[in-house]
């Protein structure tokens, strides 16, 4: 996944926040008497927001590659798919905010789950597809098979049981190893959540209560999580290239997949009246809320008082 992927959803989840408000129902939304506006503020800002970022995107990334003809890109052994792993992330995420934003703009679940849900698909289809007439990359099969997963799994949940059950999370620790490819890894804190795939974890965050009958005390927000992440990587396929510490030392990485089982609250389960907090919520619920967890390698089995 090419980071401005993970770029794009962040820019397009704050911007959206402000407009939209996730509503409890569409017929609740339909009692009040602004939805025809709030239609036309999400028509508006979608449209502003889908083009000048996609114009952004052409002038900031591919405009420094000479464009050519159309041609496919096979990154799939890359970054041990935690790149993959992104791409399902950014569409699950996209498609869940616009499903919810249909929702507060009172359309009906047919359009909300048809229209909205896909929405984030065709956008990262667009970059993808702007990716295959680029020197600089090219159309990822894999990428965009991701993409779709993503997307039907947001939409899919929407459409059977009306909540996400099974939602995707991510966190974020420095890995360290940034510092010997930062032109790759990142240069800084900020490029860092961005490039480094090494201090990456995604996670599928479950909720118990959502499967279990109705009268069960188990509590509404507490989920169990499974995460994914990998460690040791200096560069996308291999690690081309000696690394060395302050003193001259060779340092050897290897490179790992890392699975981790931990717990995880589901913020939109938290009973509160205020309307602030139900947005600040659902915008933070991306990320996987701290807690212990338990790292499983192919050497060794780690315990994590507090994962995040």
């Amino acid at each position: 996944m090419r980071t401005r992927s993970i770029s794009i959803f962040i820019l397009f989840l704050i911007i959206a926040k402000n407009f939209f408000a996730q509503a409890d129902s569409v017929s609740s939304v339909r009692a009040l008497p602004n939805y025809k506006t709030r239609k036309i503020i999400l028509g508006t800002s979608s449209g502003v927001l889908t083009t000048g970022s996609l114009f952004y995107l052409n002038n900031a990334w591919y405009a420094q590659y000479n464009t050519g003809k159309f041609h496919f890109f096979n990154d799939n052994d890359e970054w041990l798919q935690m790149d993959k792993a992104g791409h399902v992330f950014t569409t699950y995420q996209m498609s869940r905010l616009m499903m919810g934003a249909f929702n507060w703009a009172g359309f009906s679940k047919k359009k909300k789950l048809f229209i909205g849900g896909t929405i984030g698909l065709g956008y990262m289809t667009a970059v993808e597809i702007m990716d295959g007439f680029s020197n600089g990359w090219g159309f990822s099969g894999g990428d965009e098979l991701c993409n779709v997963f993503g997307t039907s799994l947001a939409i899919s949940q929407q459409a059977f049981w009306n909540e996400q059950r099974i939602q995707l999370k991510f966190s974020y620790a420095q890995s360290g190893l940034a510092q010997y490819n930062p032109e790759i890894l990142g240069k800084n804190f900020g490029t860092q959540i961005l490039k480094d795939y090494n201090a990456q974890t995604y996670w599928l965050s479950v909720n118990p209560a959502s499967f279990i009958k109705k009268e069960n005390k188990f509590p509404k927000w507490l989920n169990v999580a499974f995460g994914y992440s990998a460690y040791g990587m200096i560069g996308g396929s291999f690690n081309s290239f000696v690394v060395q510490d302050v003193d001259g030392n060779v340092l050897k990485y290897e490179r790992e997949r890392r699975y981790y089982f931990s717990l995880d609250v589901d913020l939109t389960k938290i009973k509160t009246r205020s309307v602030v907090l139900k947005r600040i919520f659902s915008a933070i619920n991306i990320l996987k809320f701290p807690a212990p967890a338990i790292q499983f390698s192919k050497h060794k089995t780690r315990f994590y008082y507090l994962y995040y």
